[in-house]
């Protein structure tokens, strides 16, 4: 790839909107600890929808893995990010997922959770939005497309299941936000 296409790759608009959404994301994680549940289910419910848009509009990229980054997020920061997000959740945390099991071909009932939904998430996104911190530039092209095969395998599946859940917990029981608890 030419330098001036590489560089438009990485910094078209669409890659640096999603930049910007998955920074804010990896944010409001990191600093979640005490909110209430009403307004960490709402700024979810805001943002997981425009996290995805934005990820289905990243451009394409092209990789050998020769610039793959190295996980900045450790183990203990993934635990803080699914411990915050299960205190807030509480009860809501767990539910119960159908999933078509093609092997015998009929829907399989899995226990998933929101905490860890969310903290494998961000450890995919956190990851991404480090390297462009440190604006390493064939490292960045490596990570964008790390991101993508990461979305399109794992993580935009557990956004799409996480955001199903805490839509129904925001709109079929209210009543379960209303008694705000931290």
């Amino acid at each position: 790839m030419a330098n001036k296409e590489f560089q438009k790759t990485i910094y078209a608009p669409a890659t640096l909107e999603f930049v910007t959404v998955a920074a804010q994301f990896c944010v409001f994680l990191e600093q979640s600890s005490g909110r209430f549940k009403r307004e960490f289910v709402e700024t979810m419910l805001r943002l997981l929808p425009l996290l995805y848009v934005k990820a289905t509009l990243l451009p394409r990229v092209e990789s050998d893995g020769a610039f793959l980054p190295d996980d900045k997020v450790t183990e203990a920061d993934y635990d803080f990010v699914r411990q915050t997000v299960y205190d807030i959740m509480q009860g809501d945390d767990d539910y119960e997922e159908l999933v078509y099991d093609a092997t015998i071909l009929t829907d399989e009932s899995r226990w998933q959770s929101v905490s860890e939904g969310l903290a494998d998430m961000y450890q995919a996104i956190r990851n991404f939005v480090s390297v462009y911190q440190e604006r390493i530039e064939d490292c960045m092209t490596d990570a964008l497309w790390a991101l993508m095969d990461n979305f399109e395998l794992y993580w935009g599946q557990s956004l799409v299941d996480t955001l199903r859940q805490l839509h129904k917990l925001r709109y079929t029981r209210q009543k379960d936000l209303d008694e705000d608890t931290l």
